[in-house]
């Protein structure tokens, strides 16, 4: 065993307590919210860039989310072994996976489990206690990190730390676990603090068999899910796709209540590095930079007579506020939320209500990402559909064609290499192109600049699902 902690991002959810800029399509995470052009995923990830402490990250993730998850590591030229999630089983299949994946290299590896959309206010902080905790853990604890509490929130989980550890564990300052909390209400979240009771992080450091020995006594059948899944696991690209049968047979349940709940042997160690969640835009709030009047303000926004309150436009919209208090508005270029910053819990339901009534906006986004780069829904109607298709420079659409459309396409910016039927054309700015329906066809960029085109689909059915993908250099044919 060496001293290396094996850092494993979660980086799956959908953030749906930040619709309408977090949606299915693209999660909270994969935003830049707490901090200007930068996702919390980029800033988890590059918190773990000390090689004396850190060994090569990895990431677990949902199959629809890998692109965007090598996307944005590629950014921070940051390389990590990417775990593909075939369903979603809550964050206990997600640790053994993870678990036996480090165990695969050293059976006593240092694991640490980390959420992907967390803000931590000091990096530094961070570190230095992820090497204080690792004590506990080589002496055989599942340490957590307890997060000093600033106020009485309810909407955390809490841990009531109990008598010191023993020996270096305890010399660093950690403790057994005394118990775990739910989250509270206001006056018990209160007592709690009063008590000494310390926030839930979410941050998990062990060693690899003392968890596999704990999932066994605890979660045999998570266990076996997992392991069956990592075995039996294939390349895909740079991903390792875990089998979609055998991880569907884990129950869905969180680490929480599976292990960390049930064992004896959990320890924490008291942190008090600045820490958010960022569950709902009120948390968001608390940890943006305000101006004179309590305001948190982002993008194209203006507000007059307003006090303590979020506005956020992540689009084009100019959004404008006039006499309100503590309020959050937040517009997209599909979608617009009004509610109090004491409200933000309850947005969750309103999603939830979205879907049940069959609205698009509850979970895509007008701008949807593909490896390739991304495309922008303008307009759609009986028969037809616009968007605007942006290429990155070498990126490649699949070979593919359509039963029920024709689409035509017009260059805006850059060149487009096209592919219809067997015949490659170039086309420029002002140029189009005429795709019939059933033609087998390819868009690439060949240039060195990104490539905007408007694309216009007429015909019965316009759906993304009337997509026959014939070849495709990222994997996805039949997907």
């Amino acid at each position: 065993m060496t001293d290396l902690i094996h850092p494993v991002i979660l980086c799956g959810g959908s953030g749906t307590r930040l619709w309408p800029a977090s949606r299915e399509s693209f999660p909270k995470q994969f935003i830049p919210l707490a901090e200007p052009g930068r996702s919390s995923f980029q800033a988890t990830a590059a918190r773990l860039g000390d090689a004396a402490t850190f060994a090569r990250p990895a990431v677990i993730t949902a199959n629809d989310a890998r692109f965007l998850v090598a996307e944005q590591l590629a950014q921070g030229g940051i390389k990590a072994d990417i775990l593909l999630e075939p369903c979603r089983r809550d964050s206990a299949p997600a640790v053994a996976v993870a678990t036996l994946h480090a165990a695969a290299r050293d059976a006593q590896a240092l694991v640490l489990i980390l959420p992907a959309d967390h803000a931590v206010g000091d990096d530094a902080a961070f570190v230095q206690a992820a090497q204080a905790a690792r004590a506990g853990a080589r002496a055989g604890h599942i340490m957590t990190l307890g997060i000093a509490p600033t106020h009485p929130s309810t909407a955390y989980g809490y841990i009531q730390p109990g008598t010191s550890l023993s020996g270096e564990a305890g010399e660093a300052g950690a403790r057994a676990v005394d118990r775990f909390l739910e989250k509270p209400d206001a006056a018990r979240a209160a007592g709690l603090i009063a008590e000494g009771a310390l926030w839930n992080g979410g941050y998990f450091l062990f060693r690899a068999d003392v968890m596999l020995d704990e999932l066994e006594a605890h979660a045999p059948a998570v266990l076996e899910a997992a392991r069956a899944a990592v075995e039996t696991a294939t390349r895909d690209l740079d991903f390792v796709r875990l089998d979609e049968a055998a991880f569907a047979r884990a129950p869905q349940i969180s680490i929480d209540y599976a292990v960390m709940e049930r064992t004896s042997r959990a320890g924490v160690l008291p942190v008090s590095f600045p820490w958010s969640d960022i569950g709902t835009w009120g948390a968001l709030w608390e940890v943006s930079t305000r101006d004179a009047d309590g305001n948190a303000l982002r993008g194209r926004v203006a507000v007059q007579g307003t006090r303590n309150s979020l506005v956020h436009s992540a689009g084009e919209i100019l959004t404008t506020v006039v006499g309100l208090d503590d309020v959050v508005v937040v517009t997209t270029d599909d979608a617009v939320l009004v509610t109090s910053r004491s409200g933000g819990a309850e947005v969750k339901g309103l999603v939830d209500t979205l879907r049940r009534q069959g609205e698009p906006e509850a979970d895509a986004h007008r701008l949807m990402y593909r490896p390739w780069g991304s495309y922008q829904r303008i307009d759609v109607g009986a028969r037809f559909q616009v968007k605007r298709i942006t290429v990155k420079p070498g990126g490649r659409l699949s070979l593919q064609k359509h039963h029920h459309r024709a689409e035509h396409w017009v260059v805006v910016r850059g060149t487009a290499e096209v592919t219809v039927d067997g015949t490659v054309r170039l086309v420029h700015e002002n140029e189009a192109a005429y795709l019939p329906i059933g033609c087998v066809h390819r868009l690439v960029n060949p240039g060195k600049i990104p490539l905007e085109l408007i694309e216009v689909q007429v015909g019965s059915y316009t759906g993304e699902d009337d997509i026959i993908r014939i070849e495709d250099v990222y994997g996805r044919e039949g997907r």
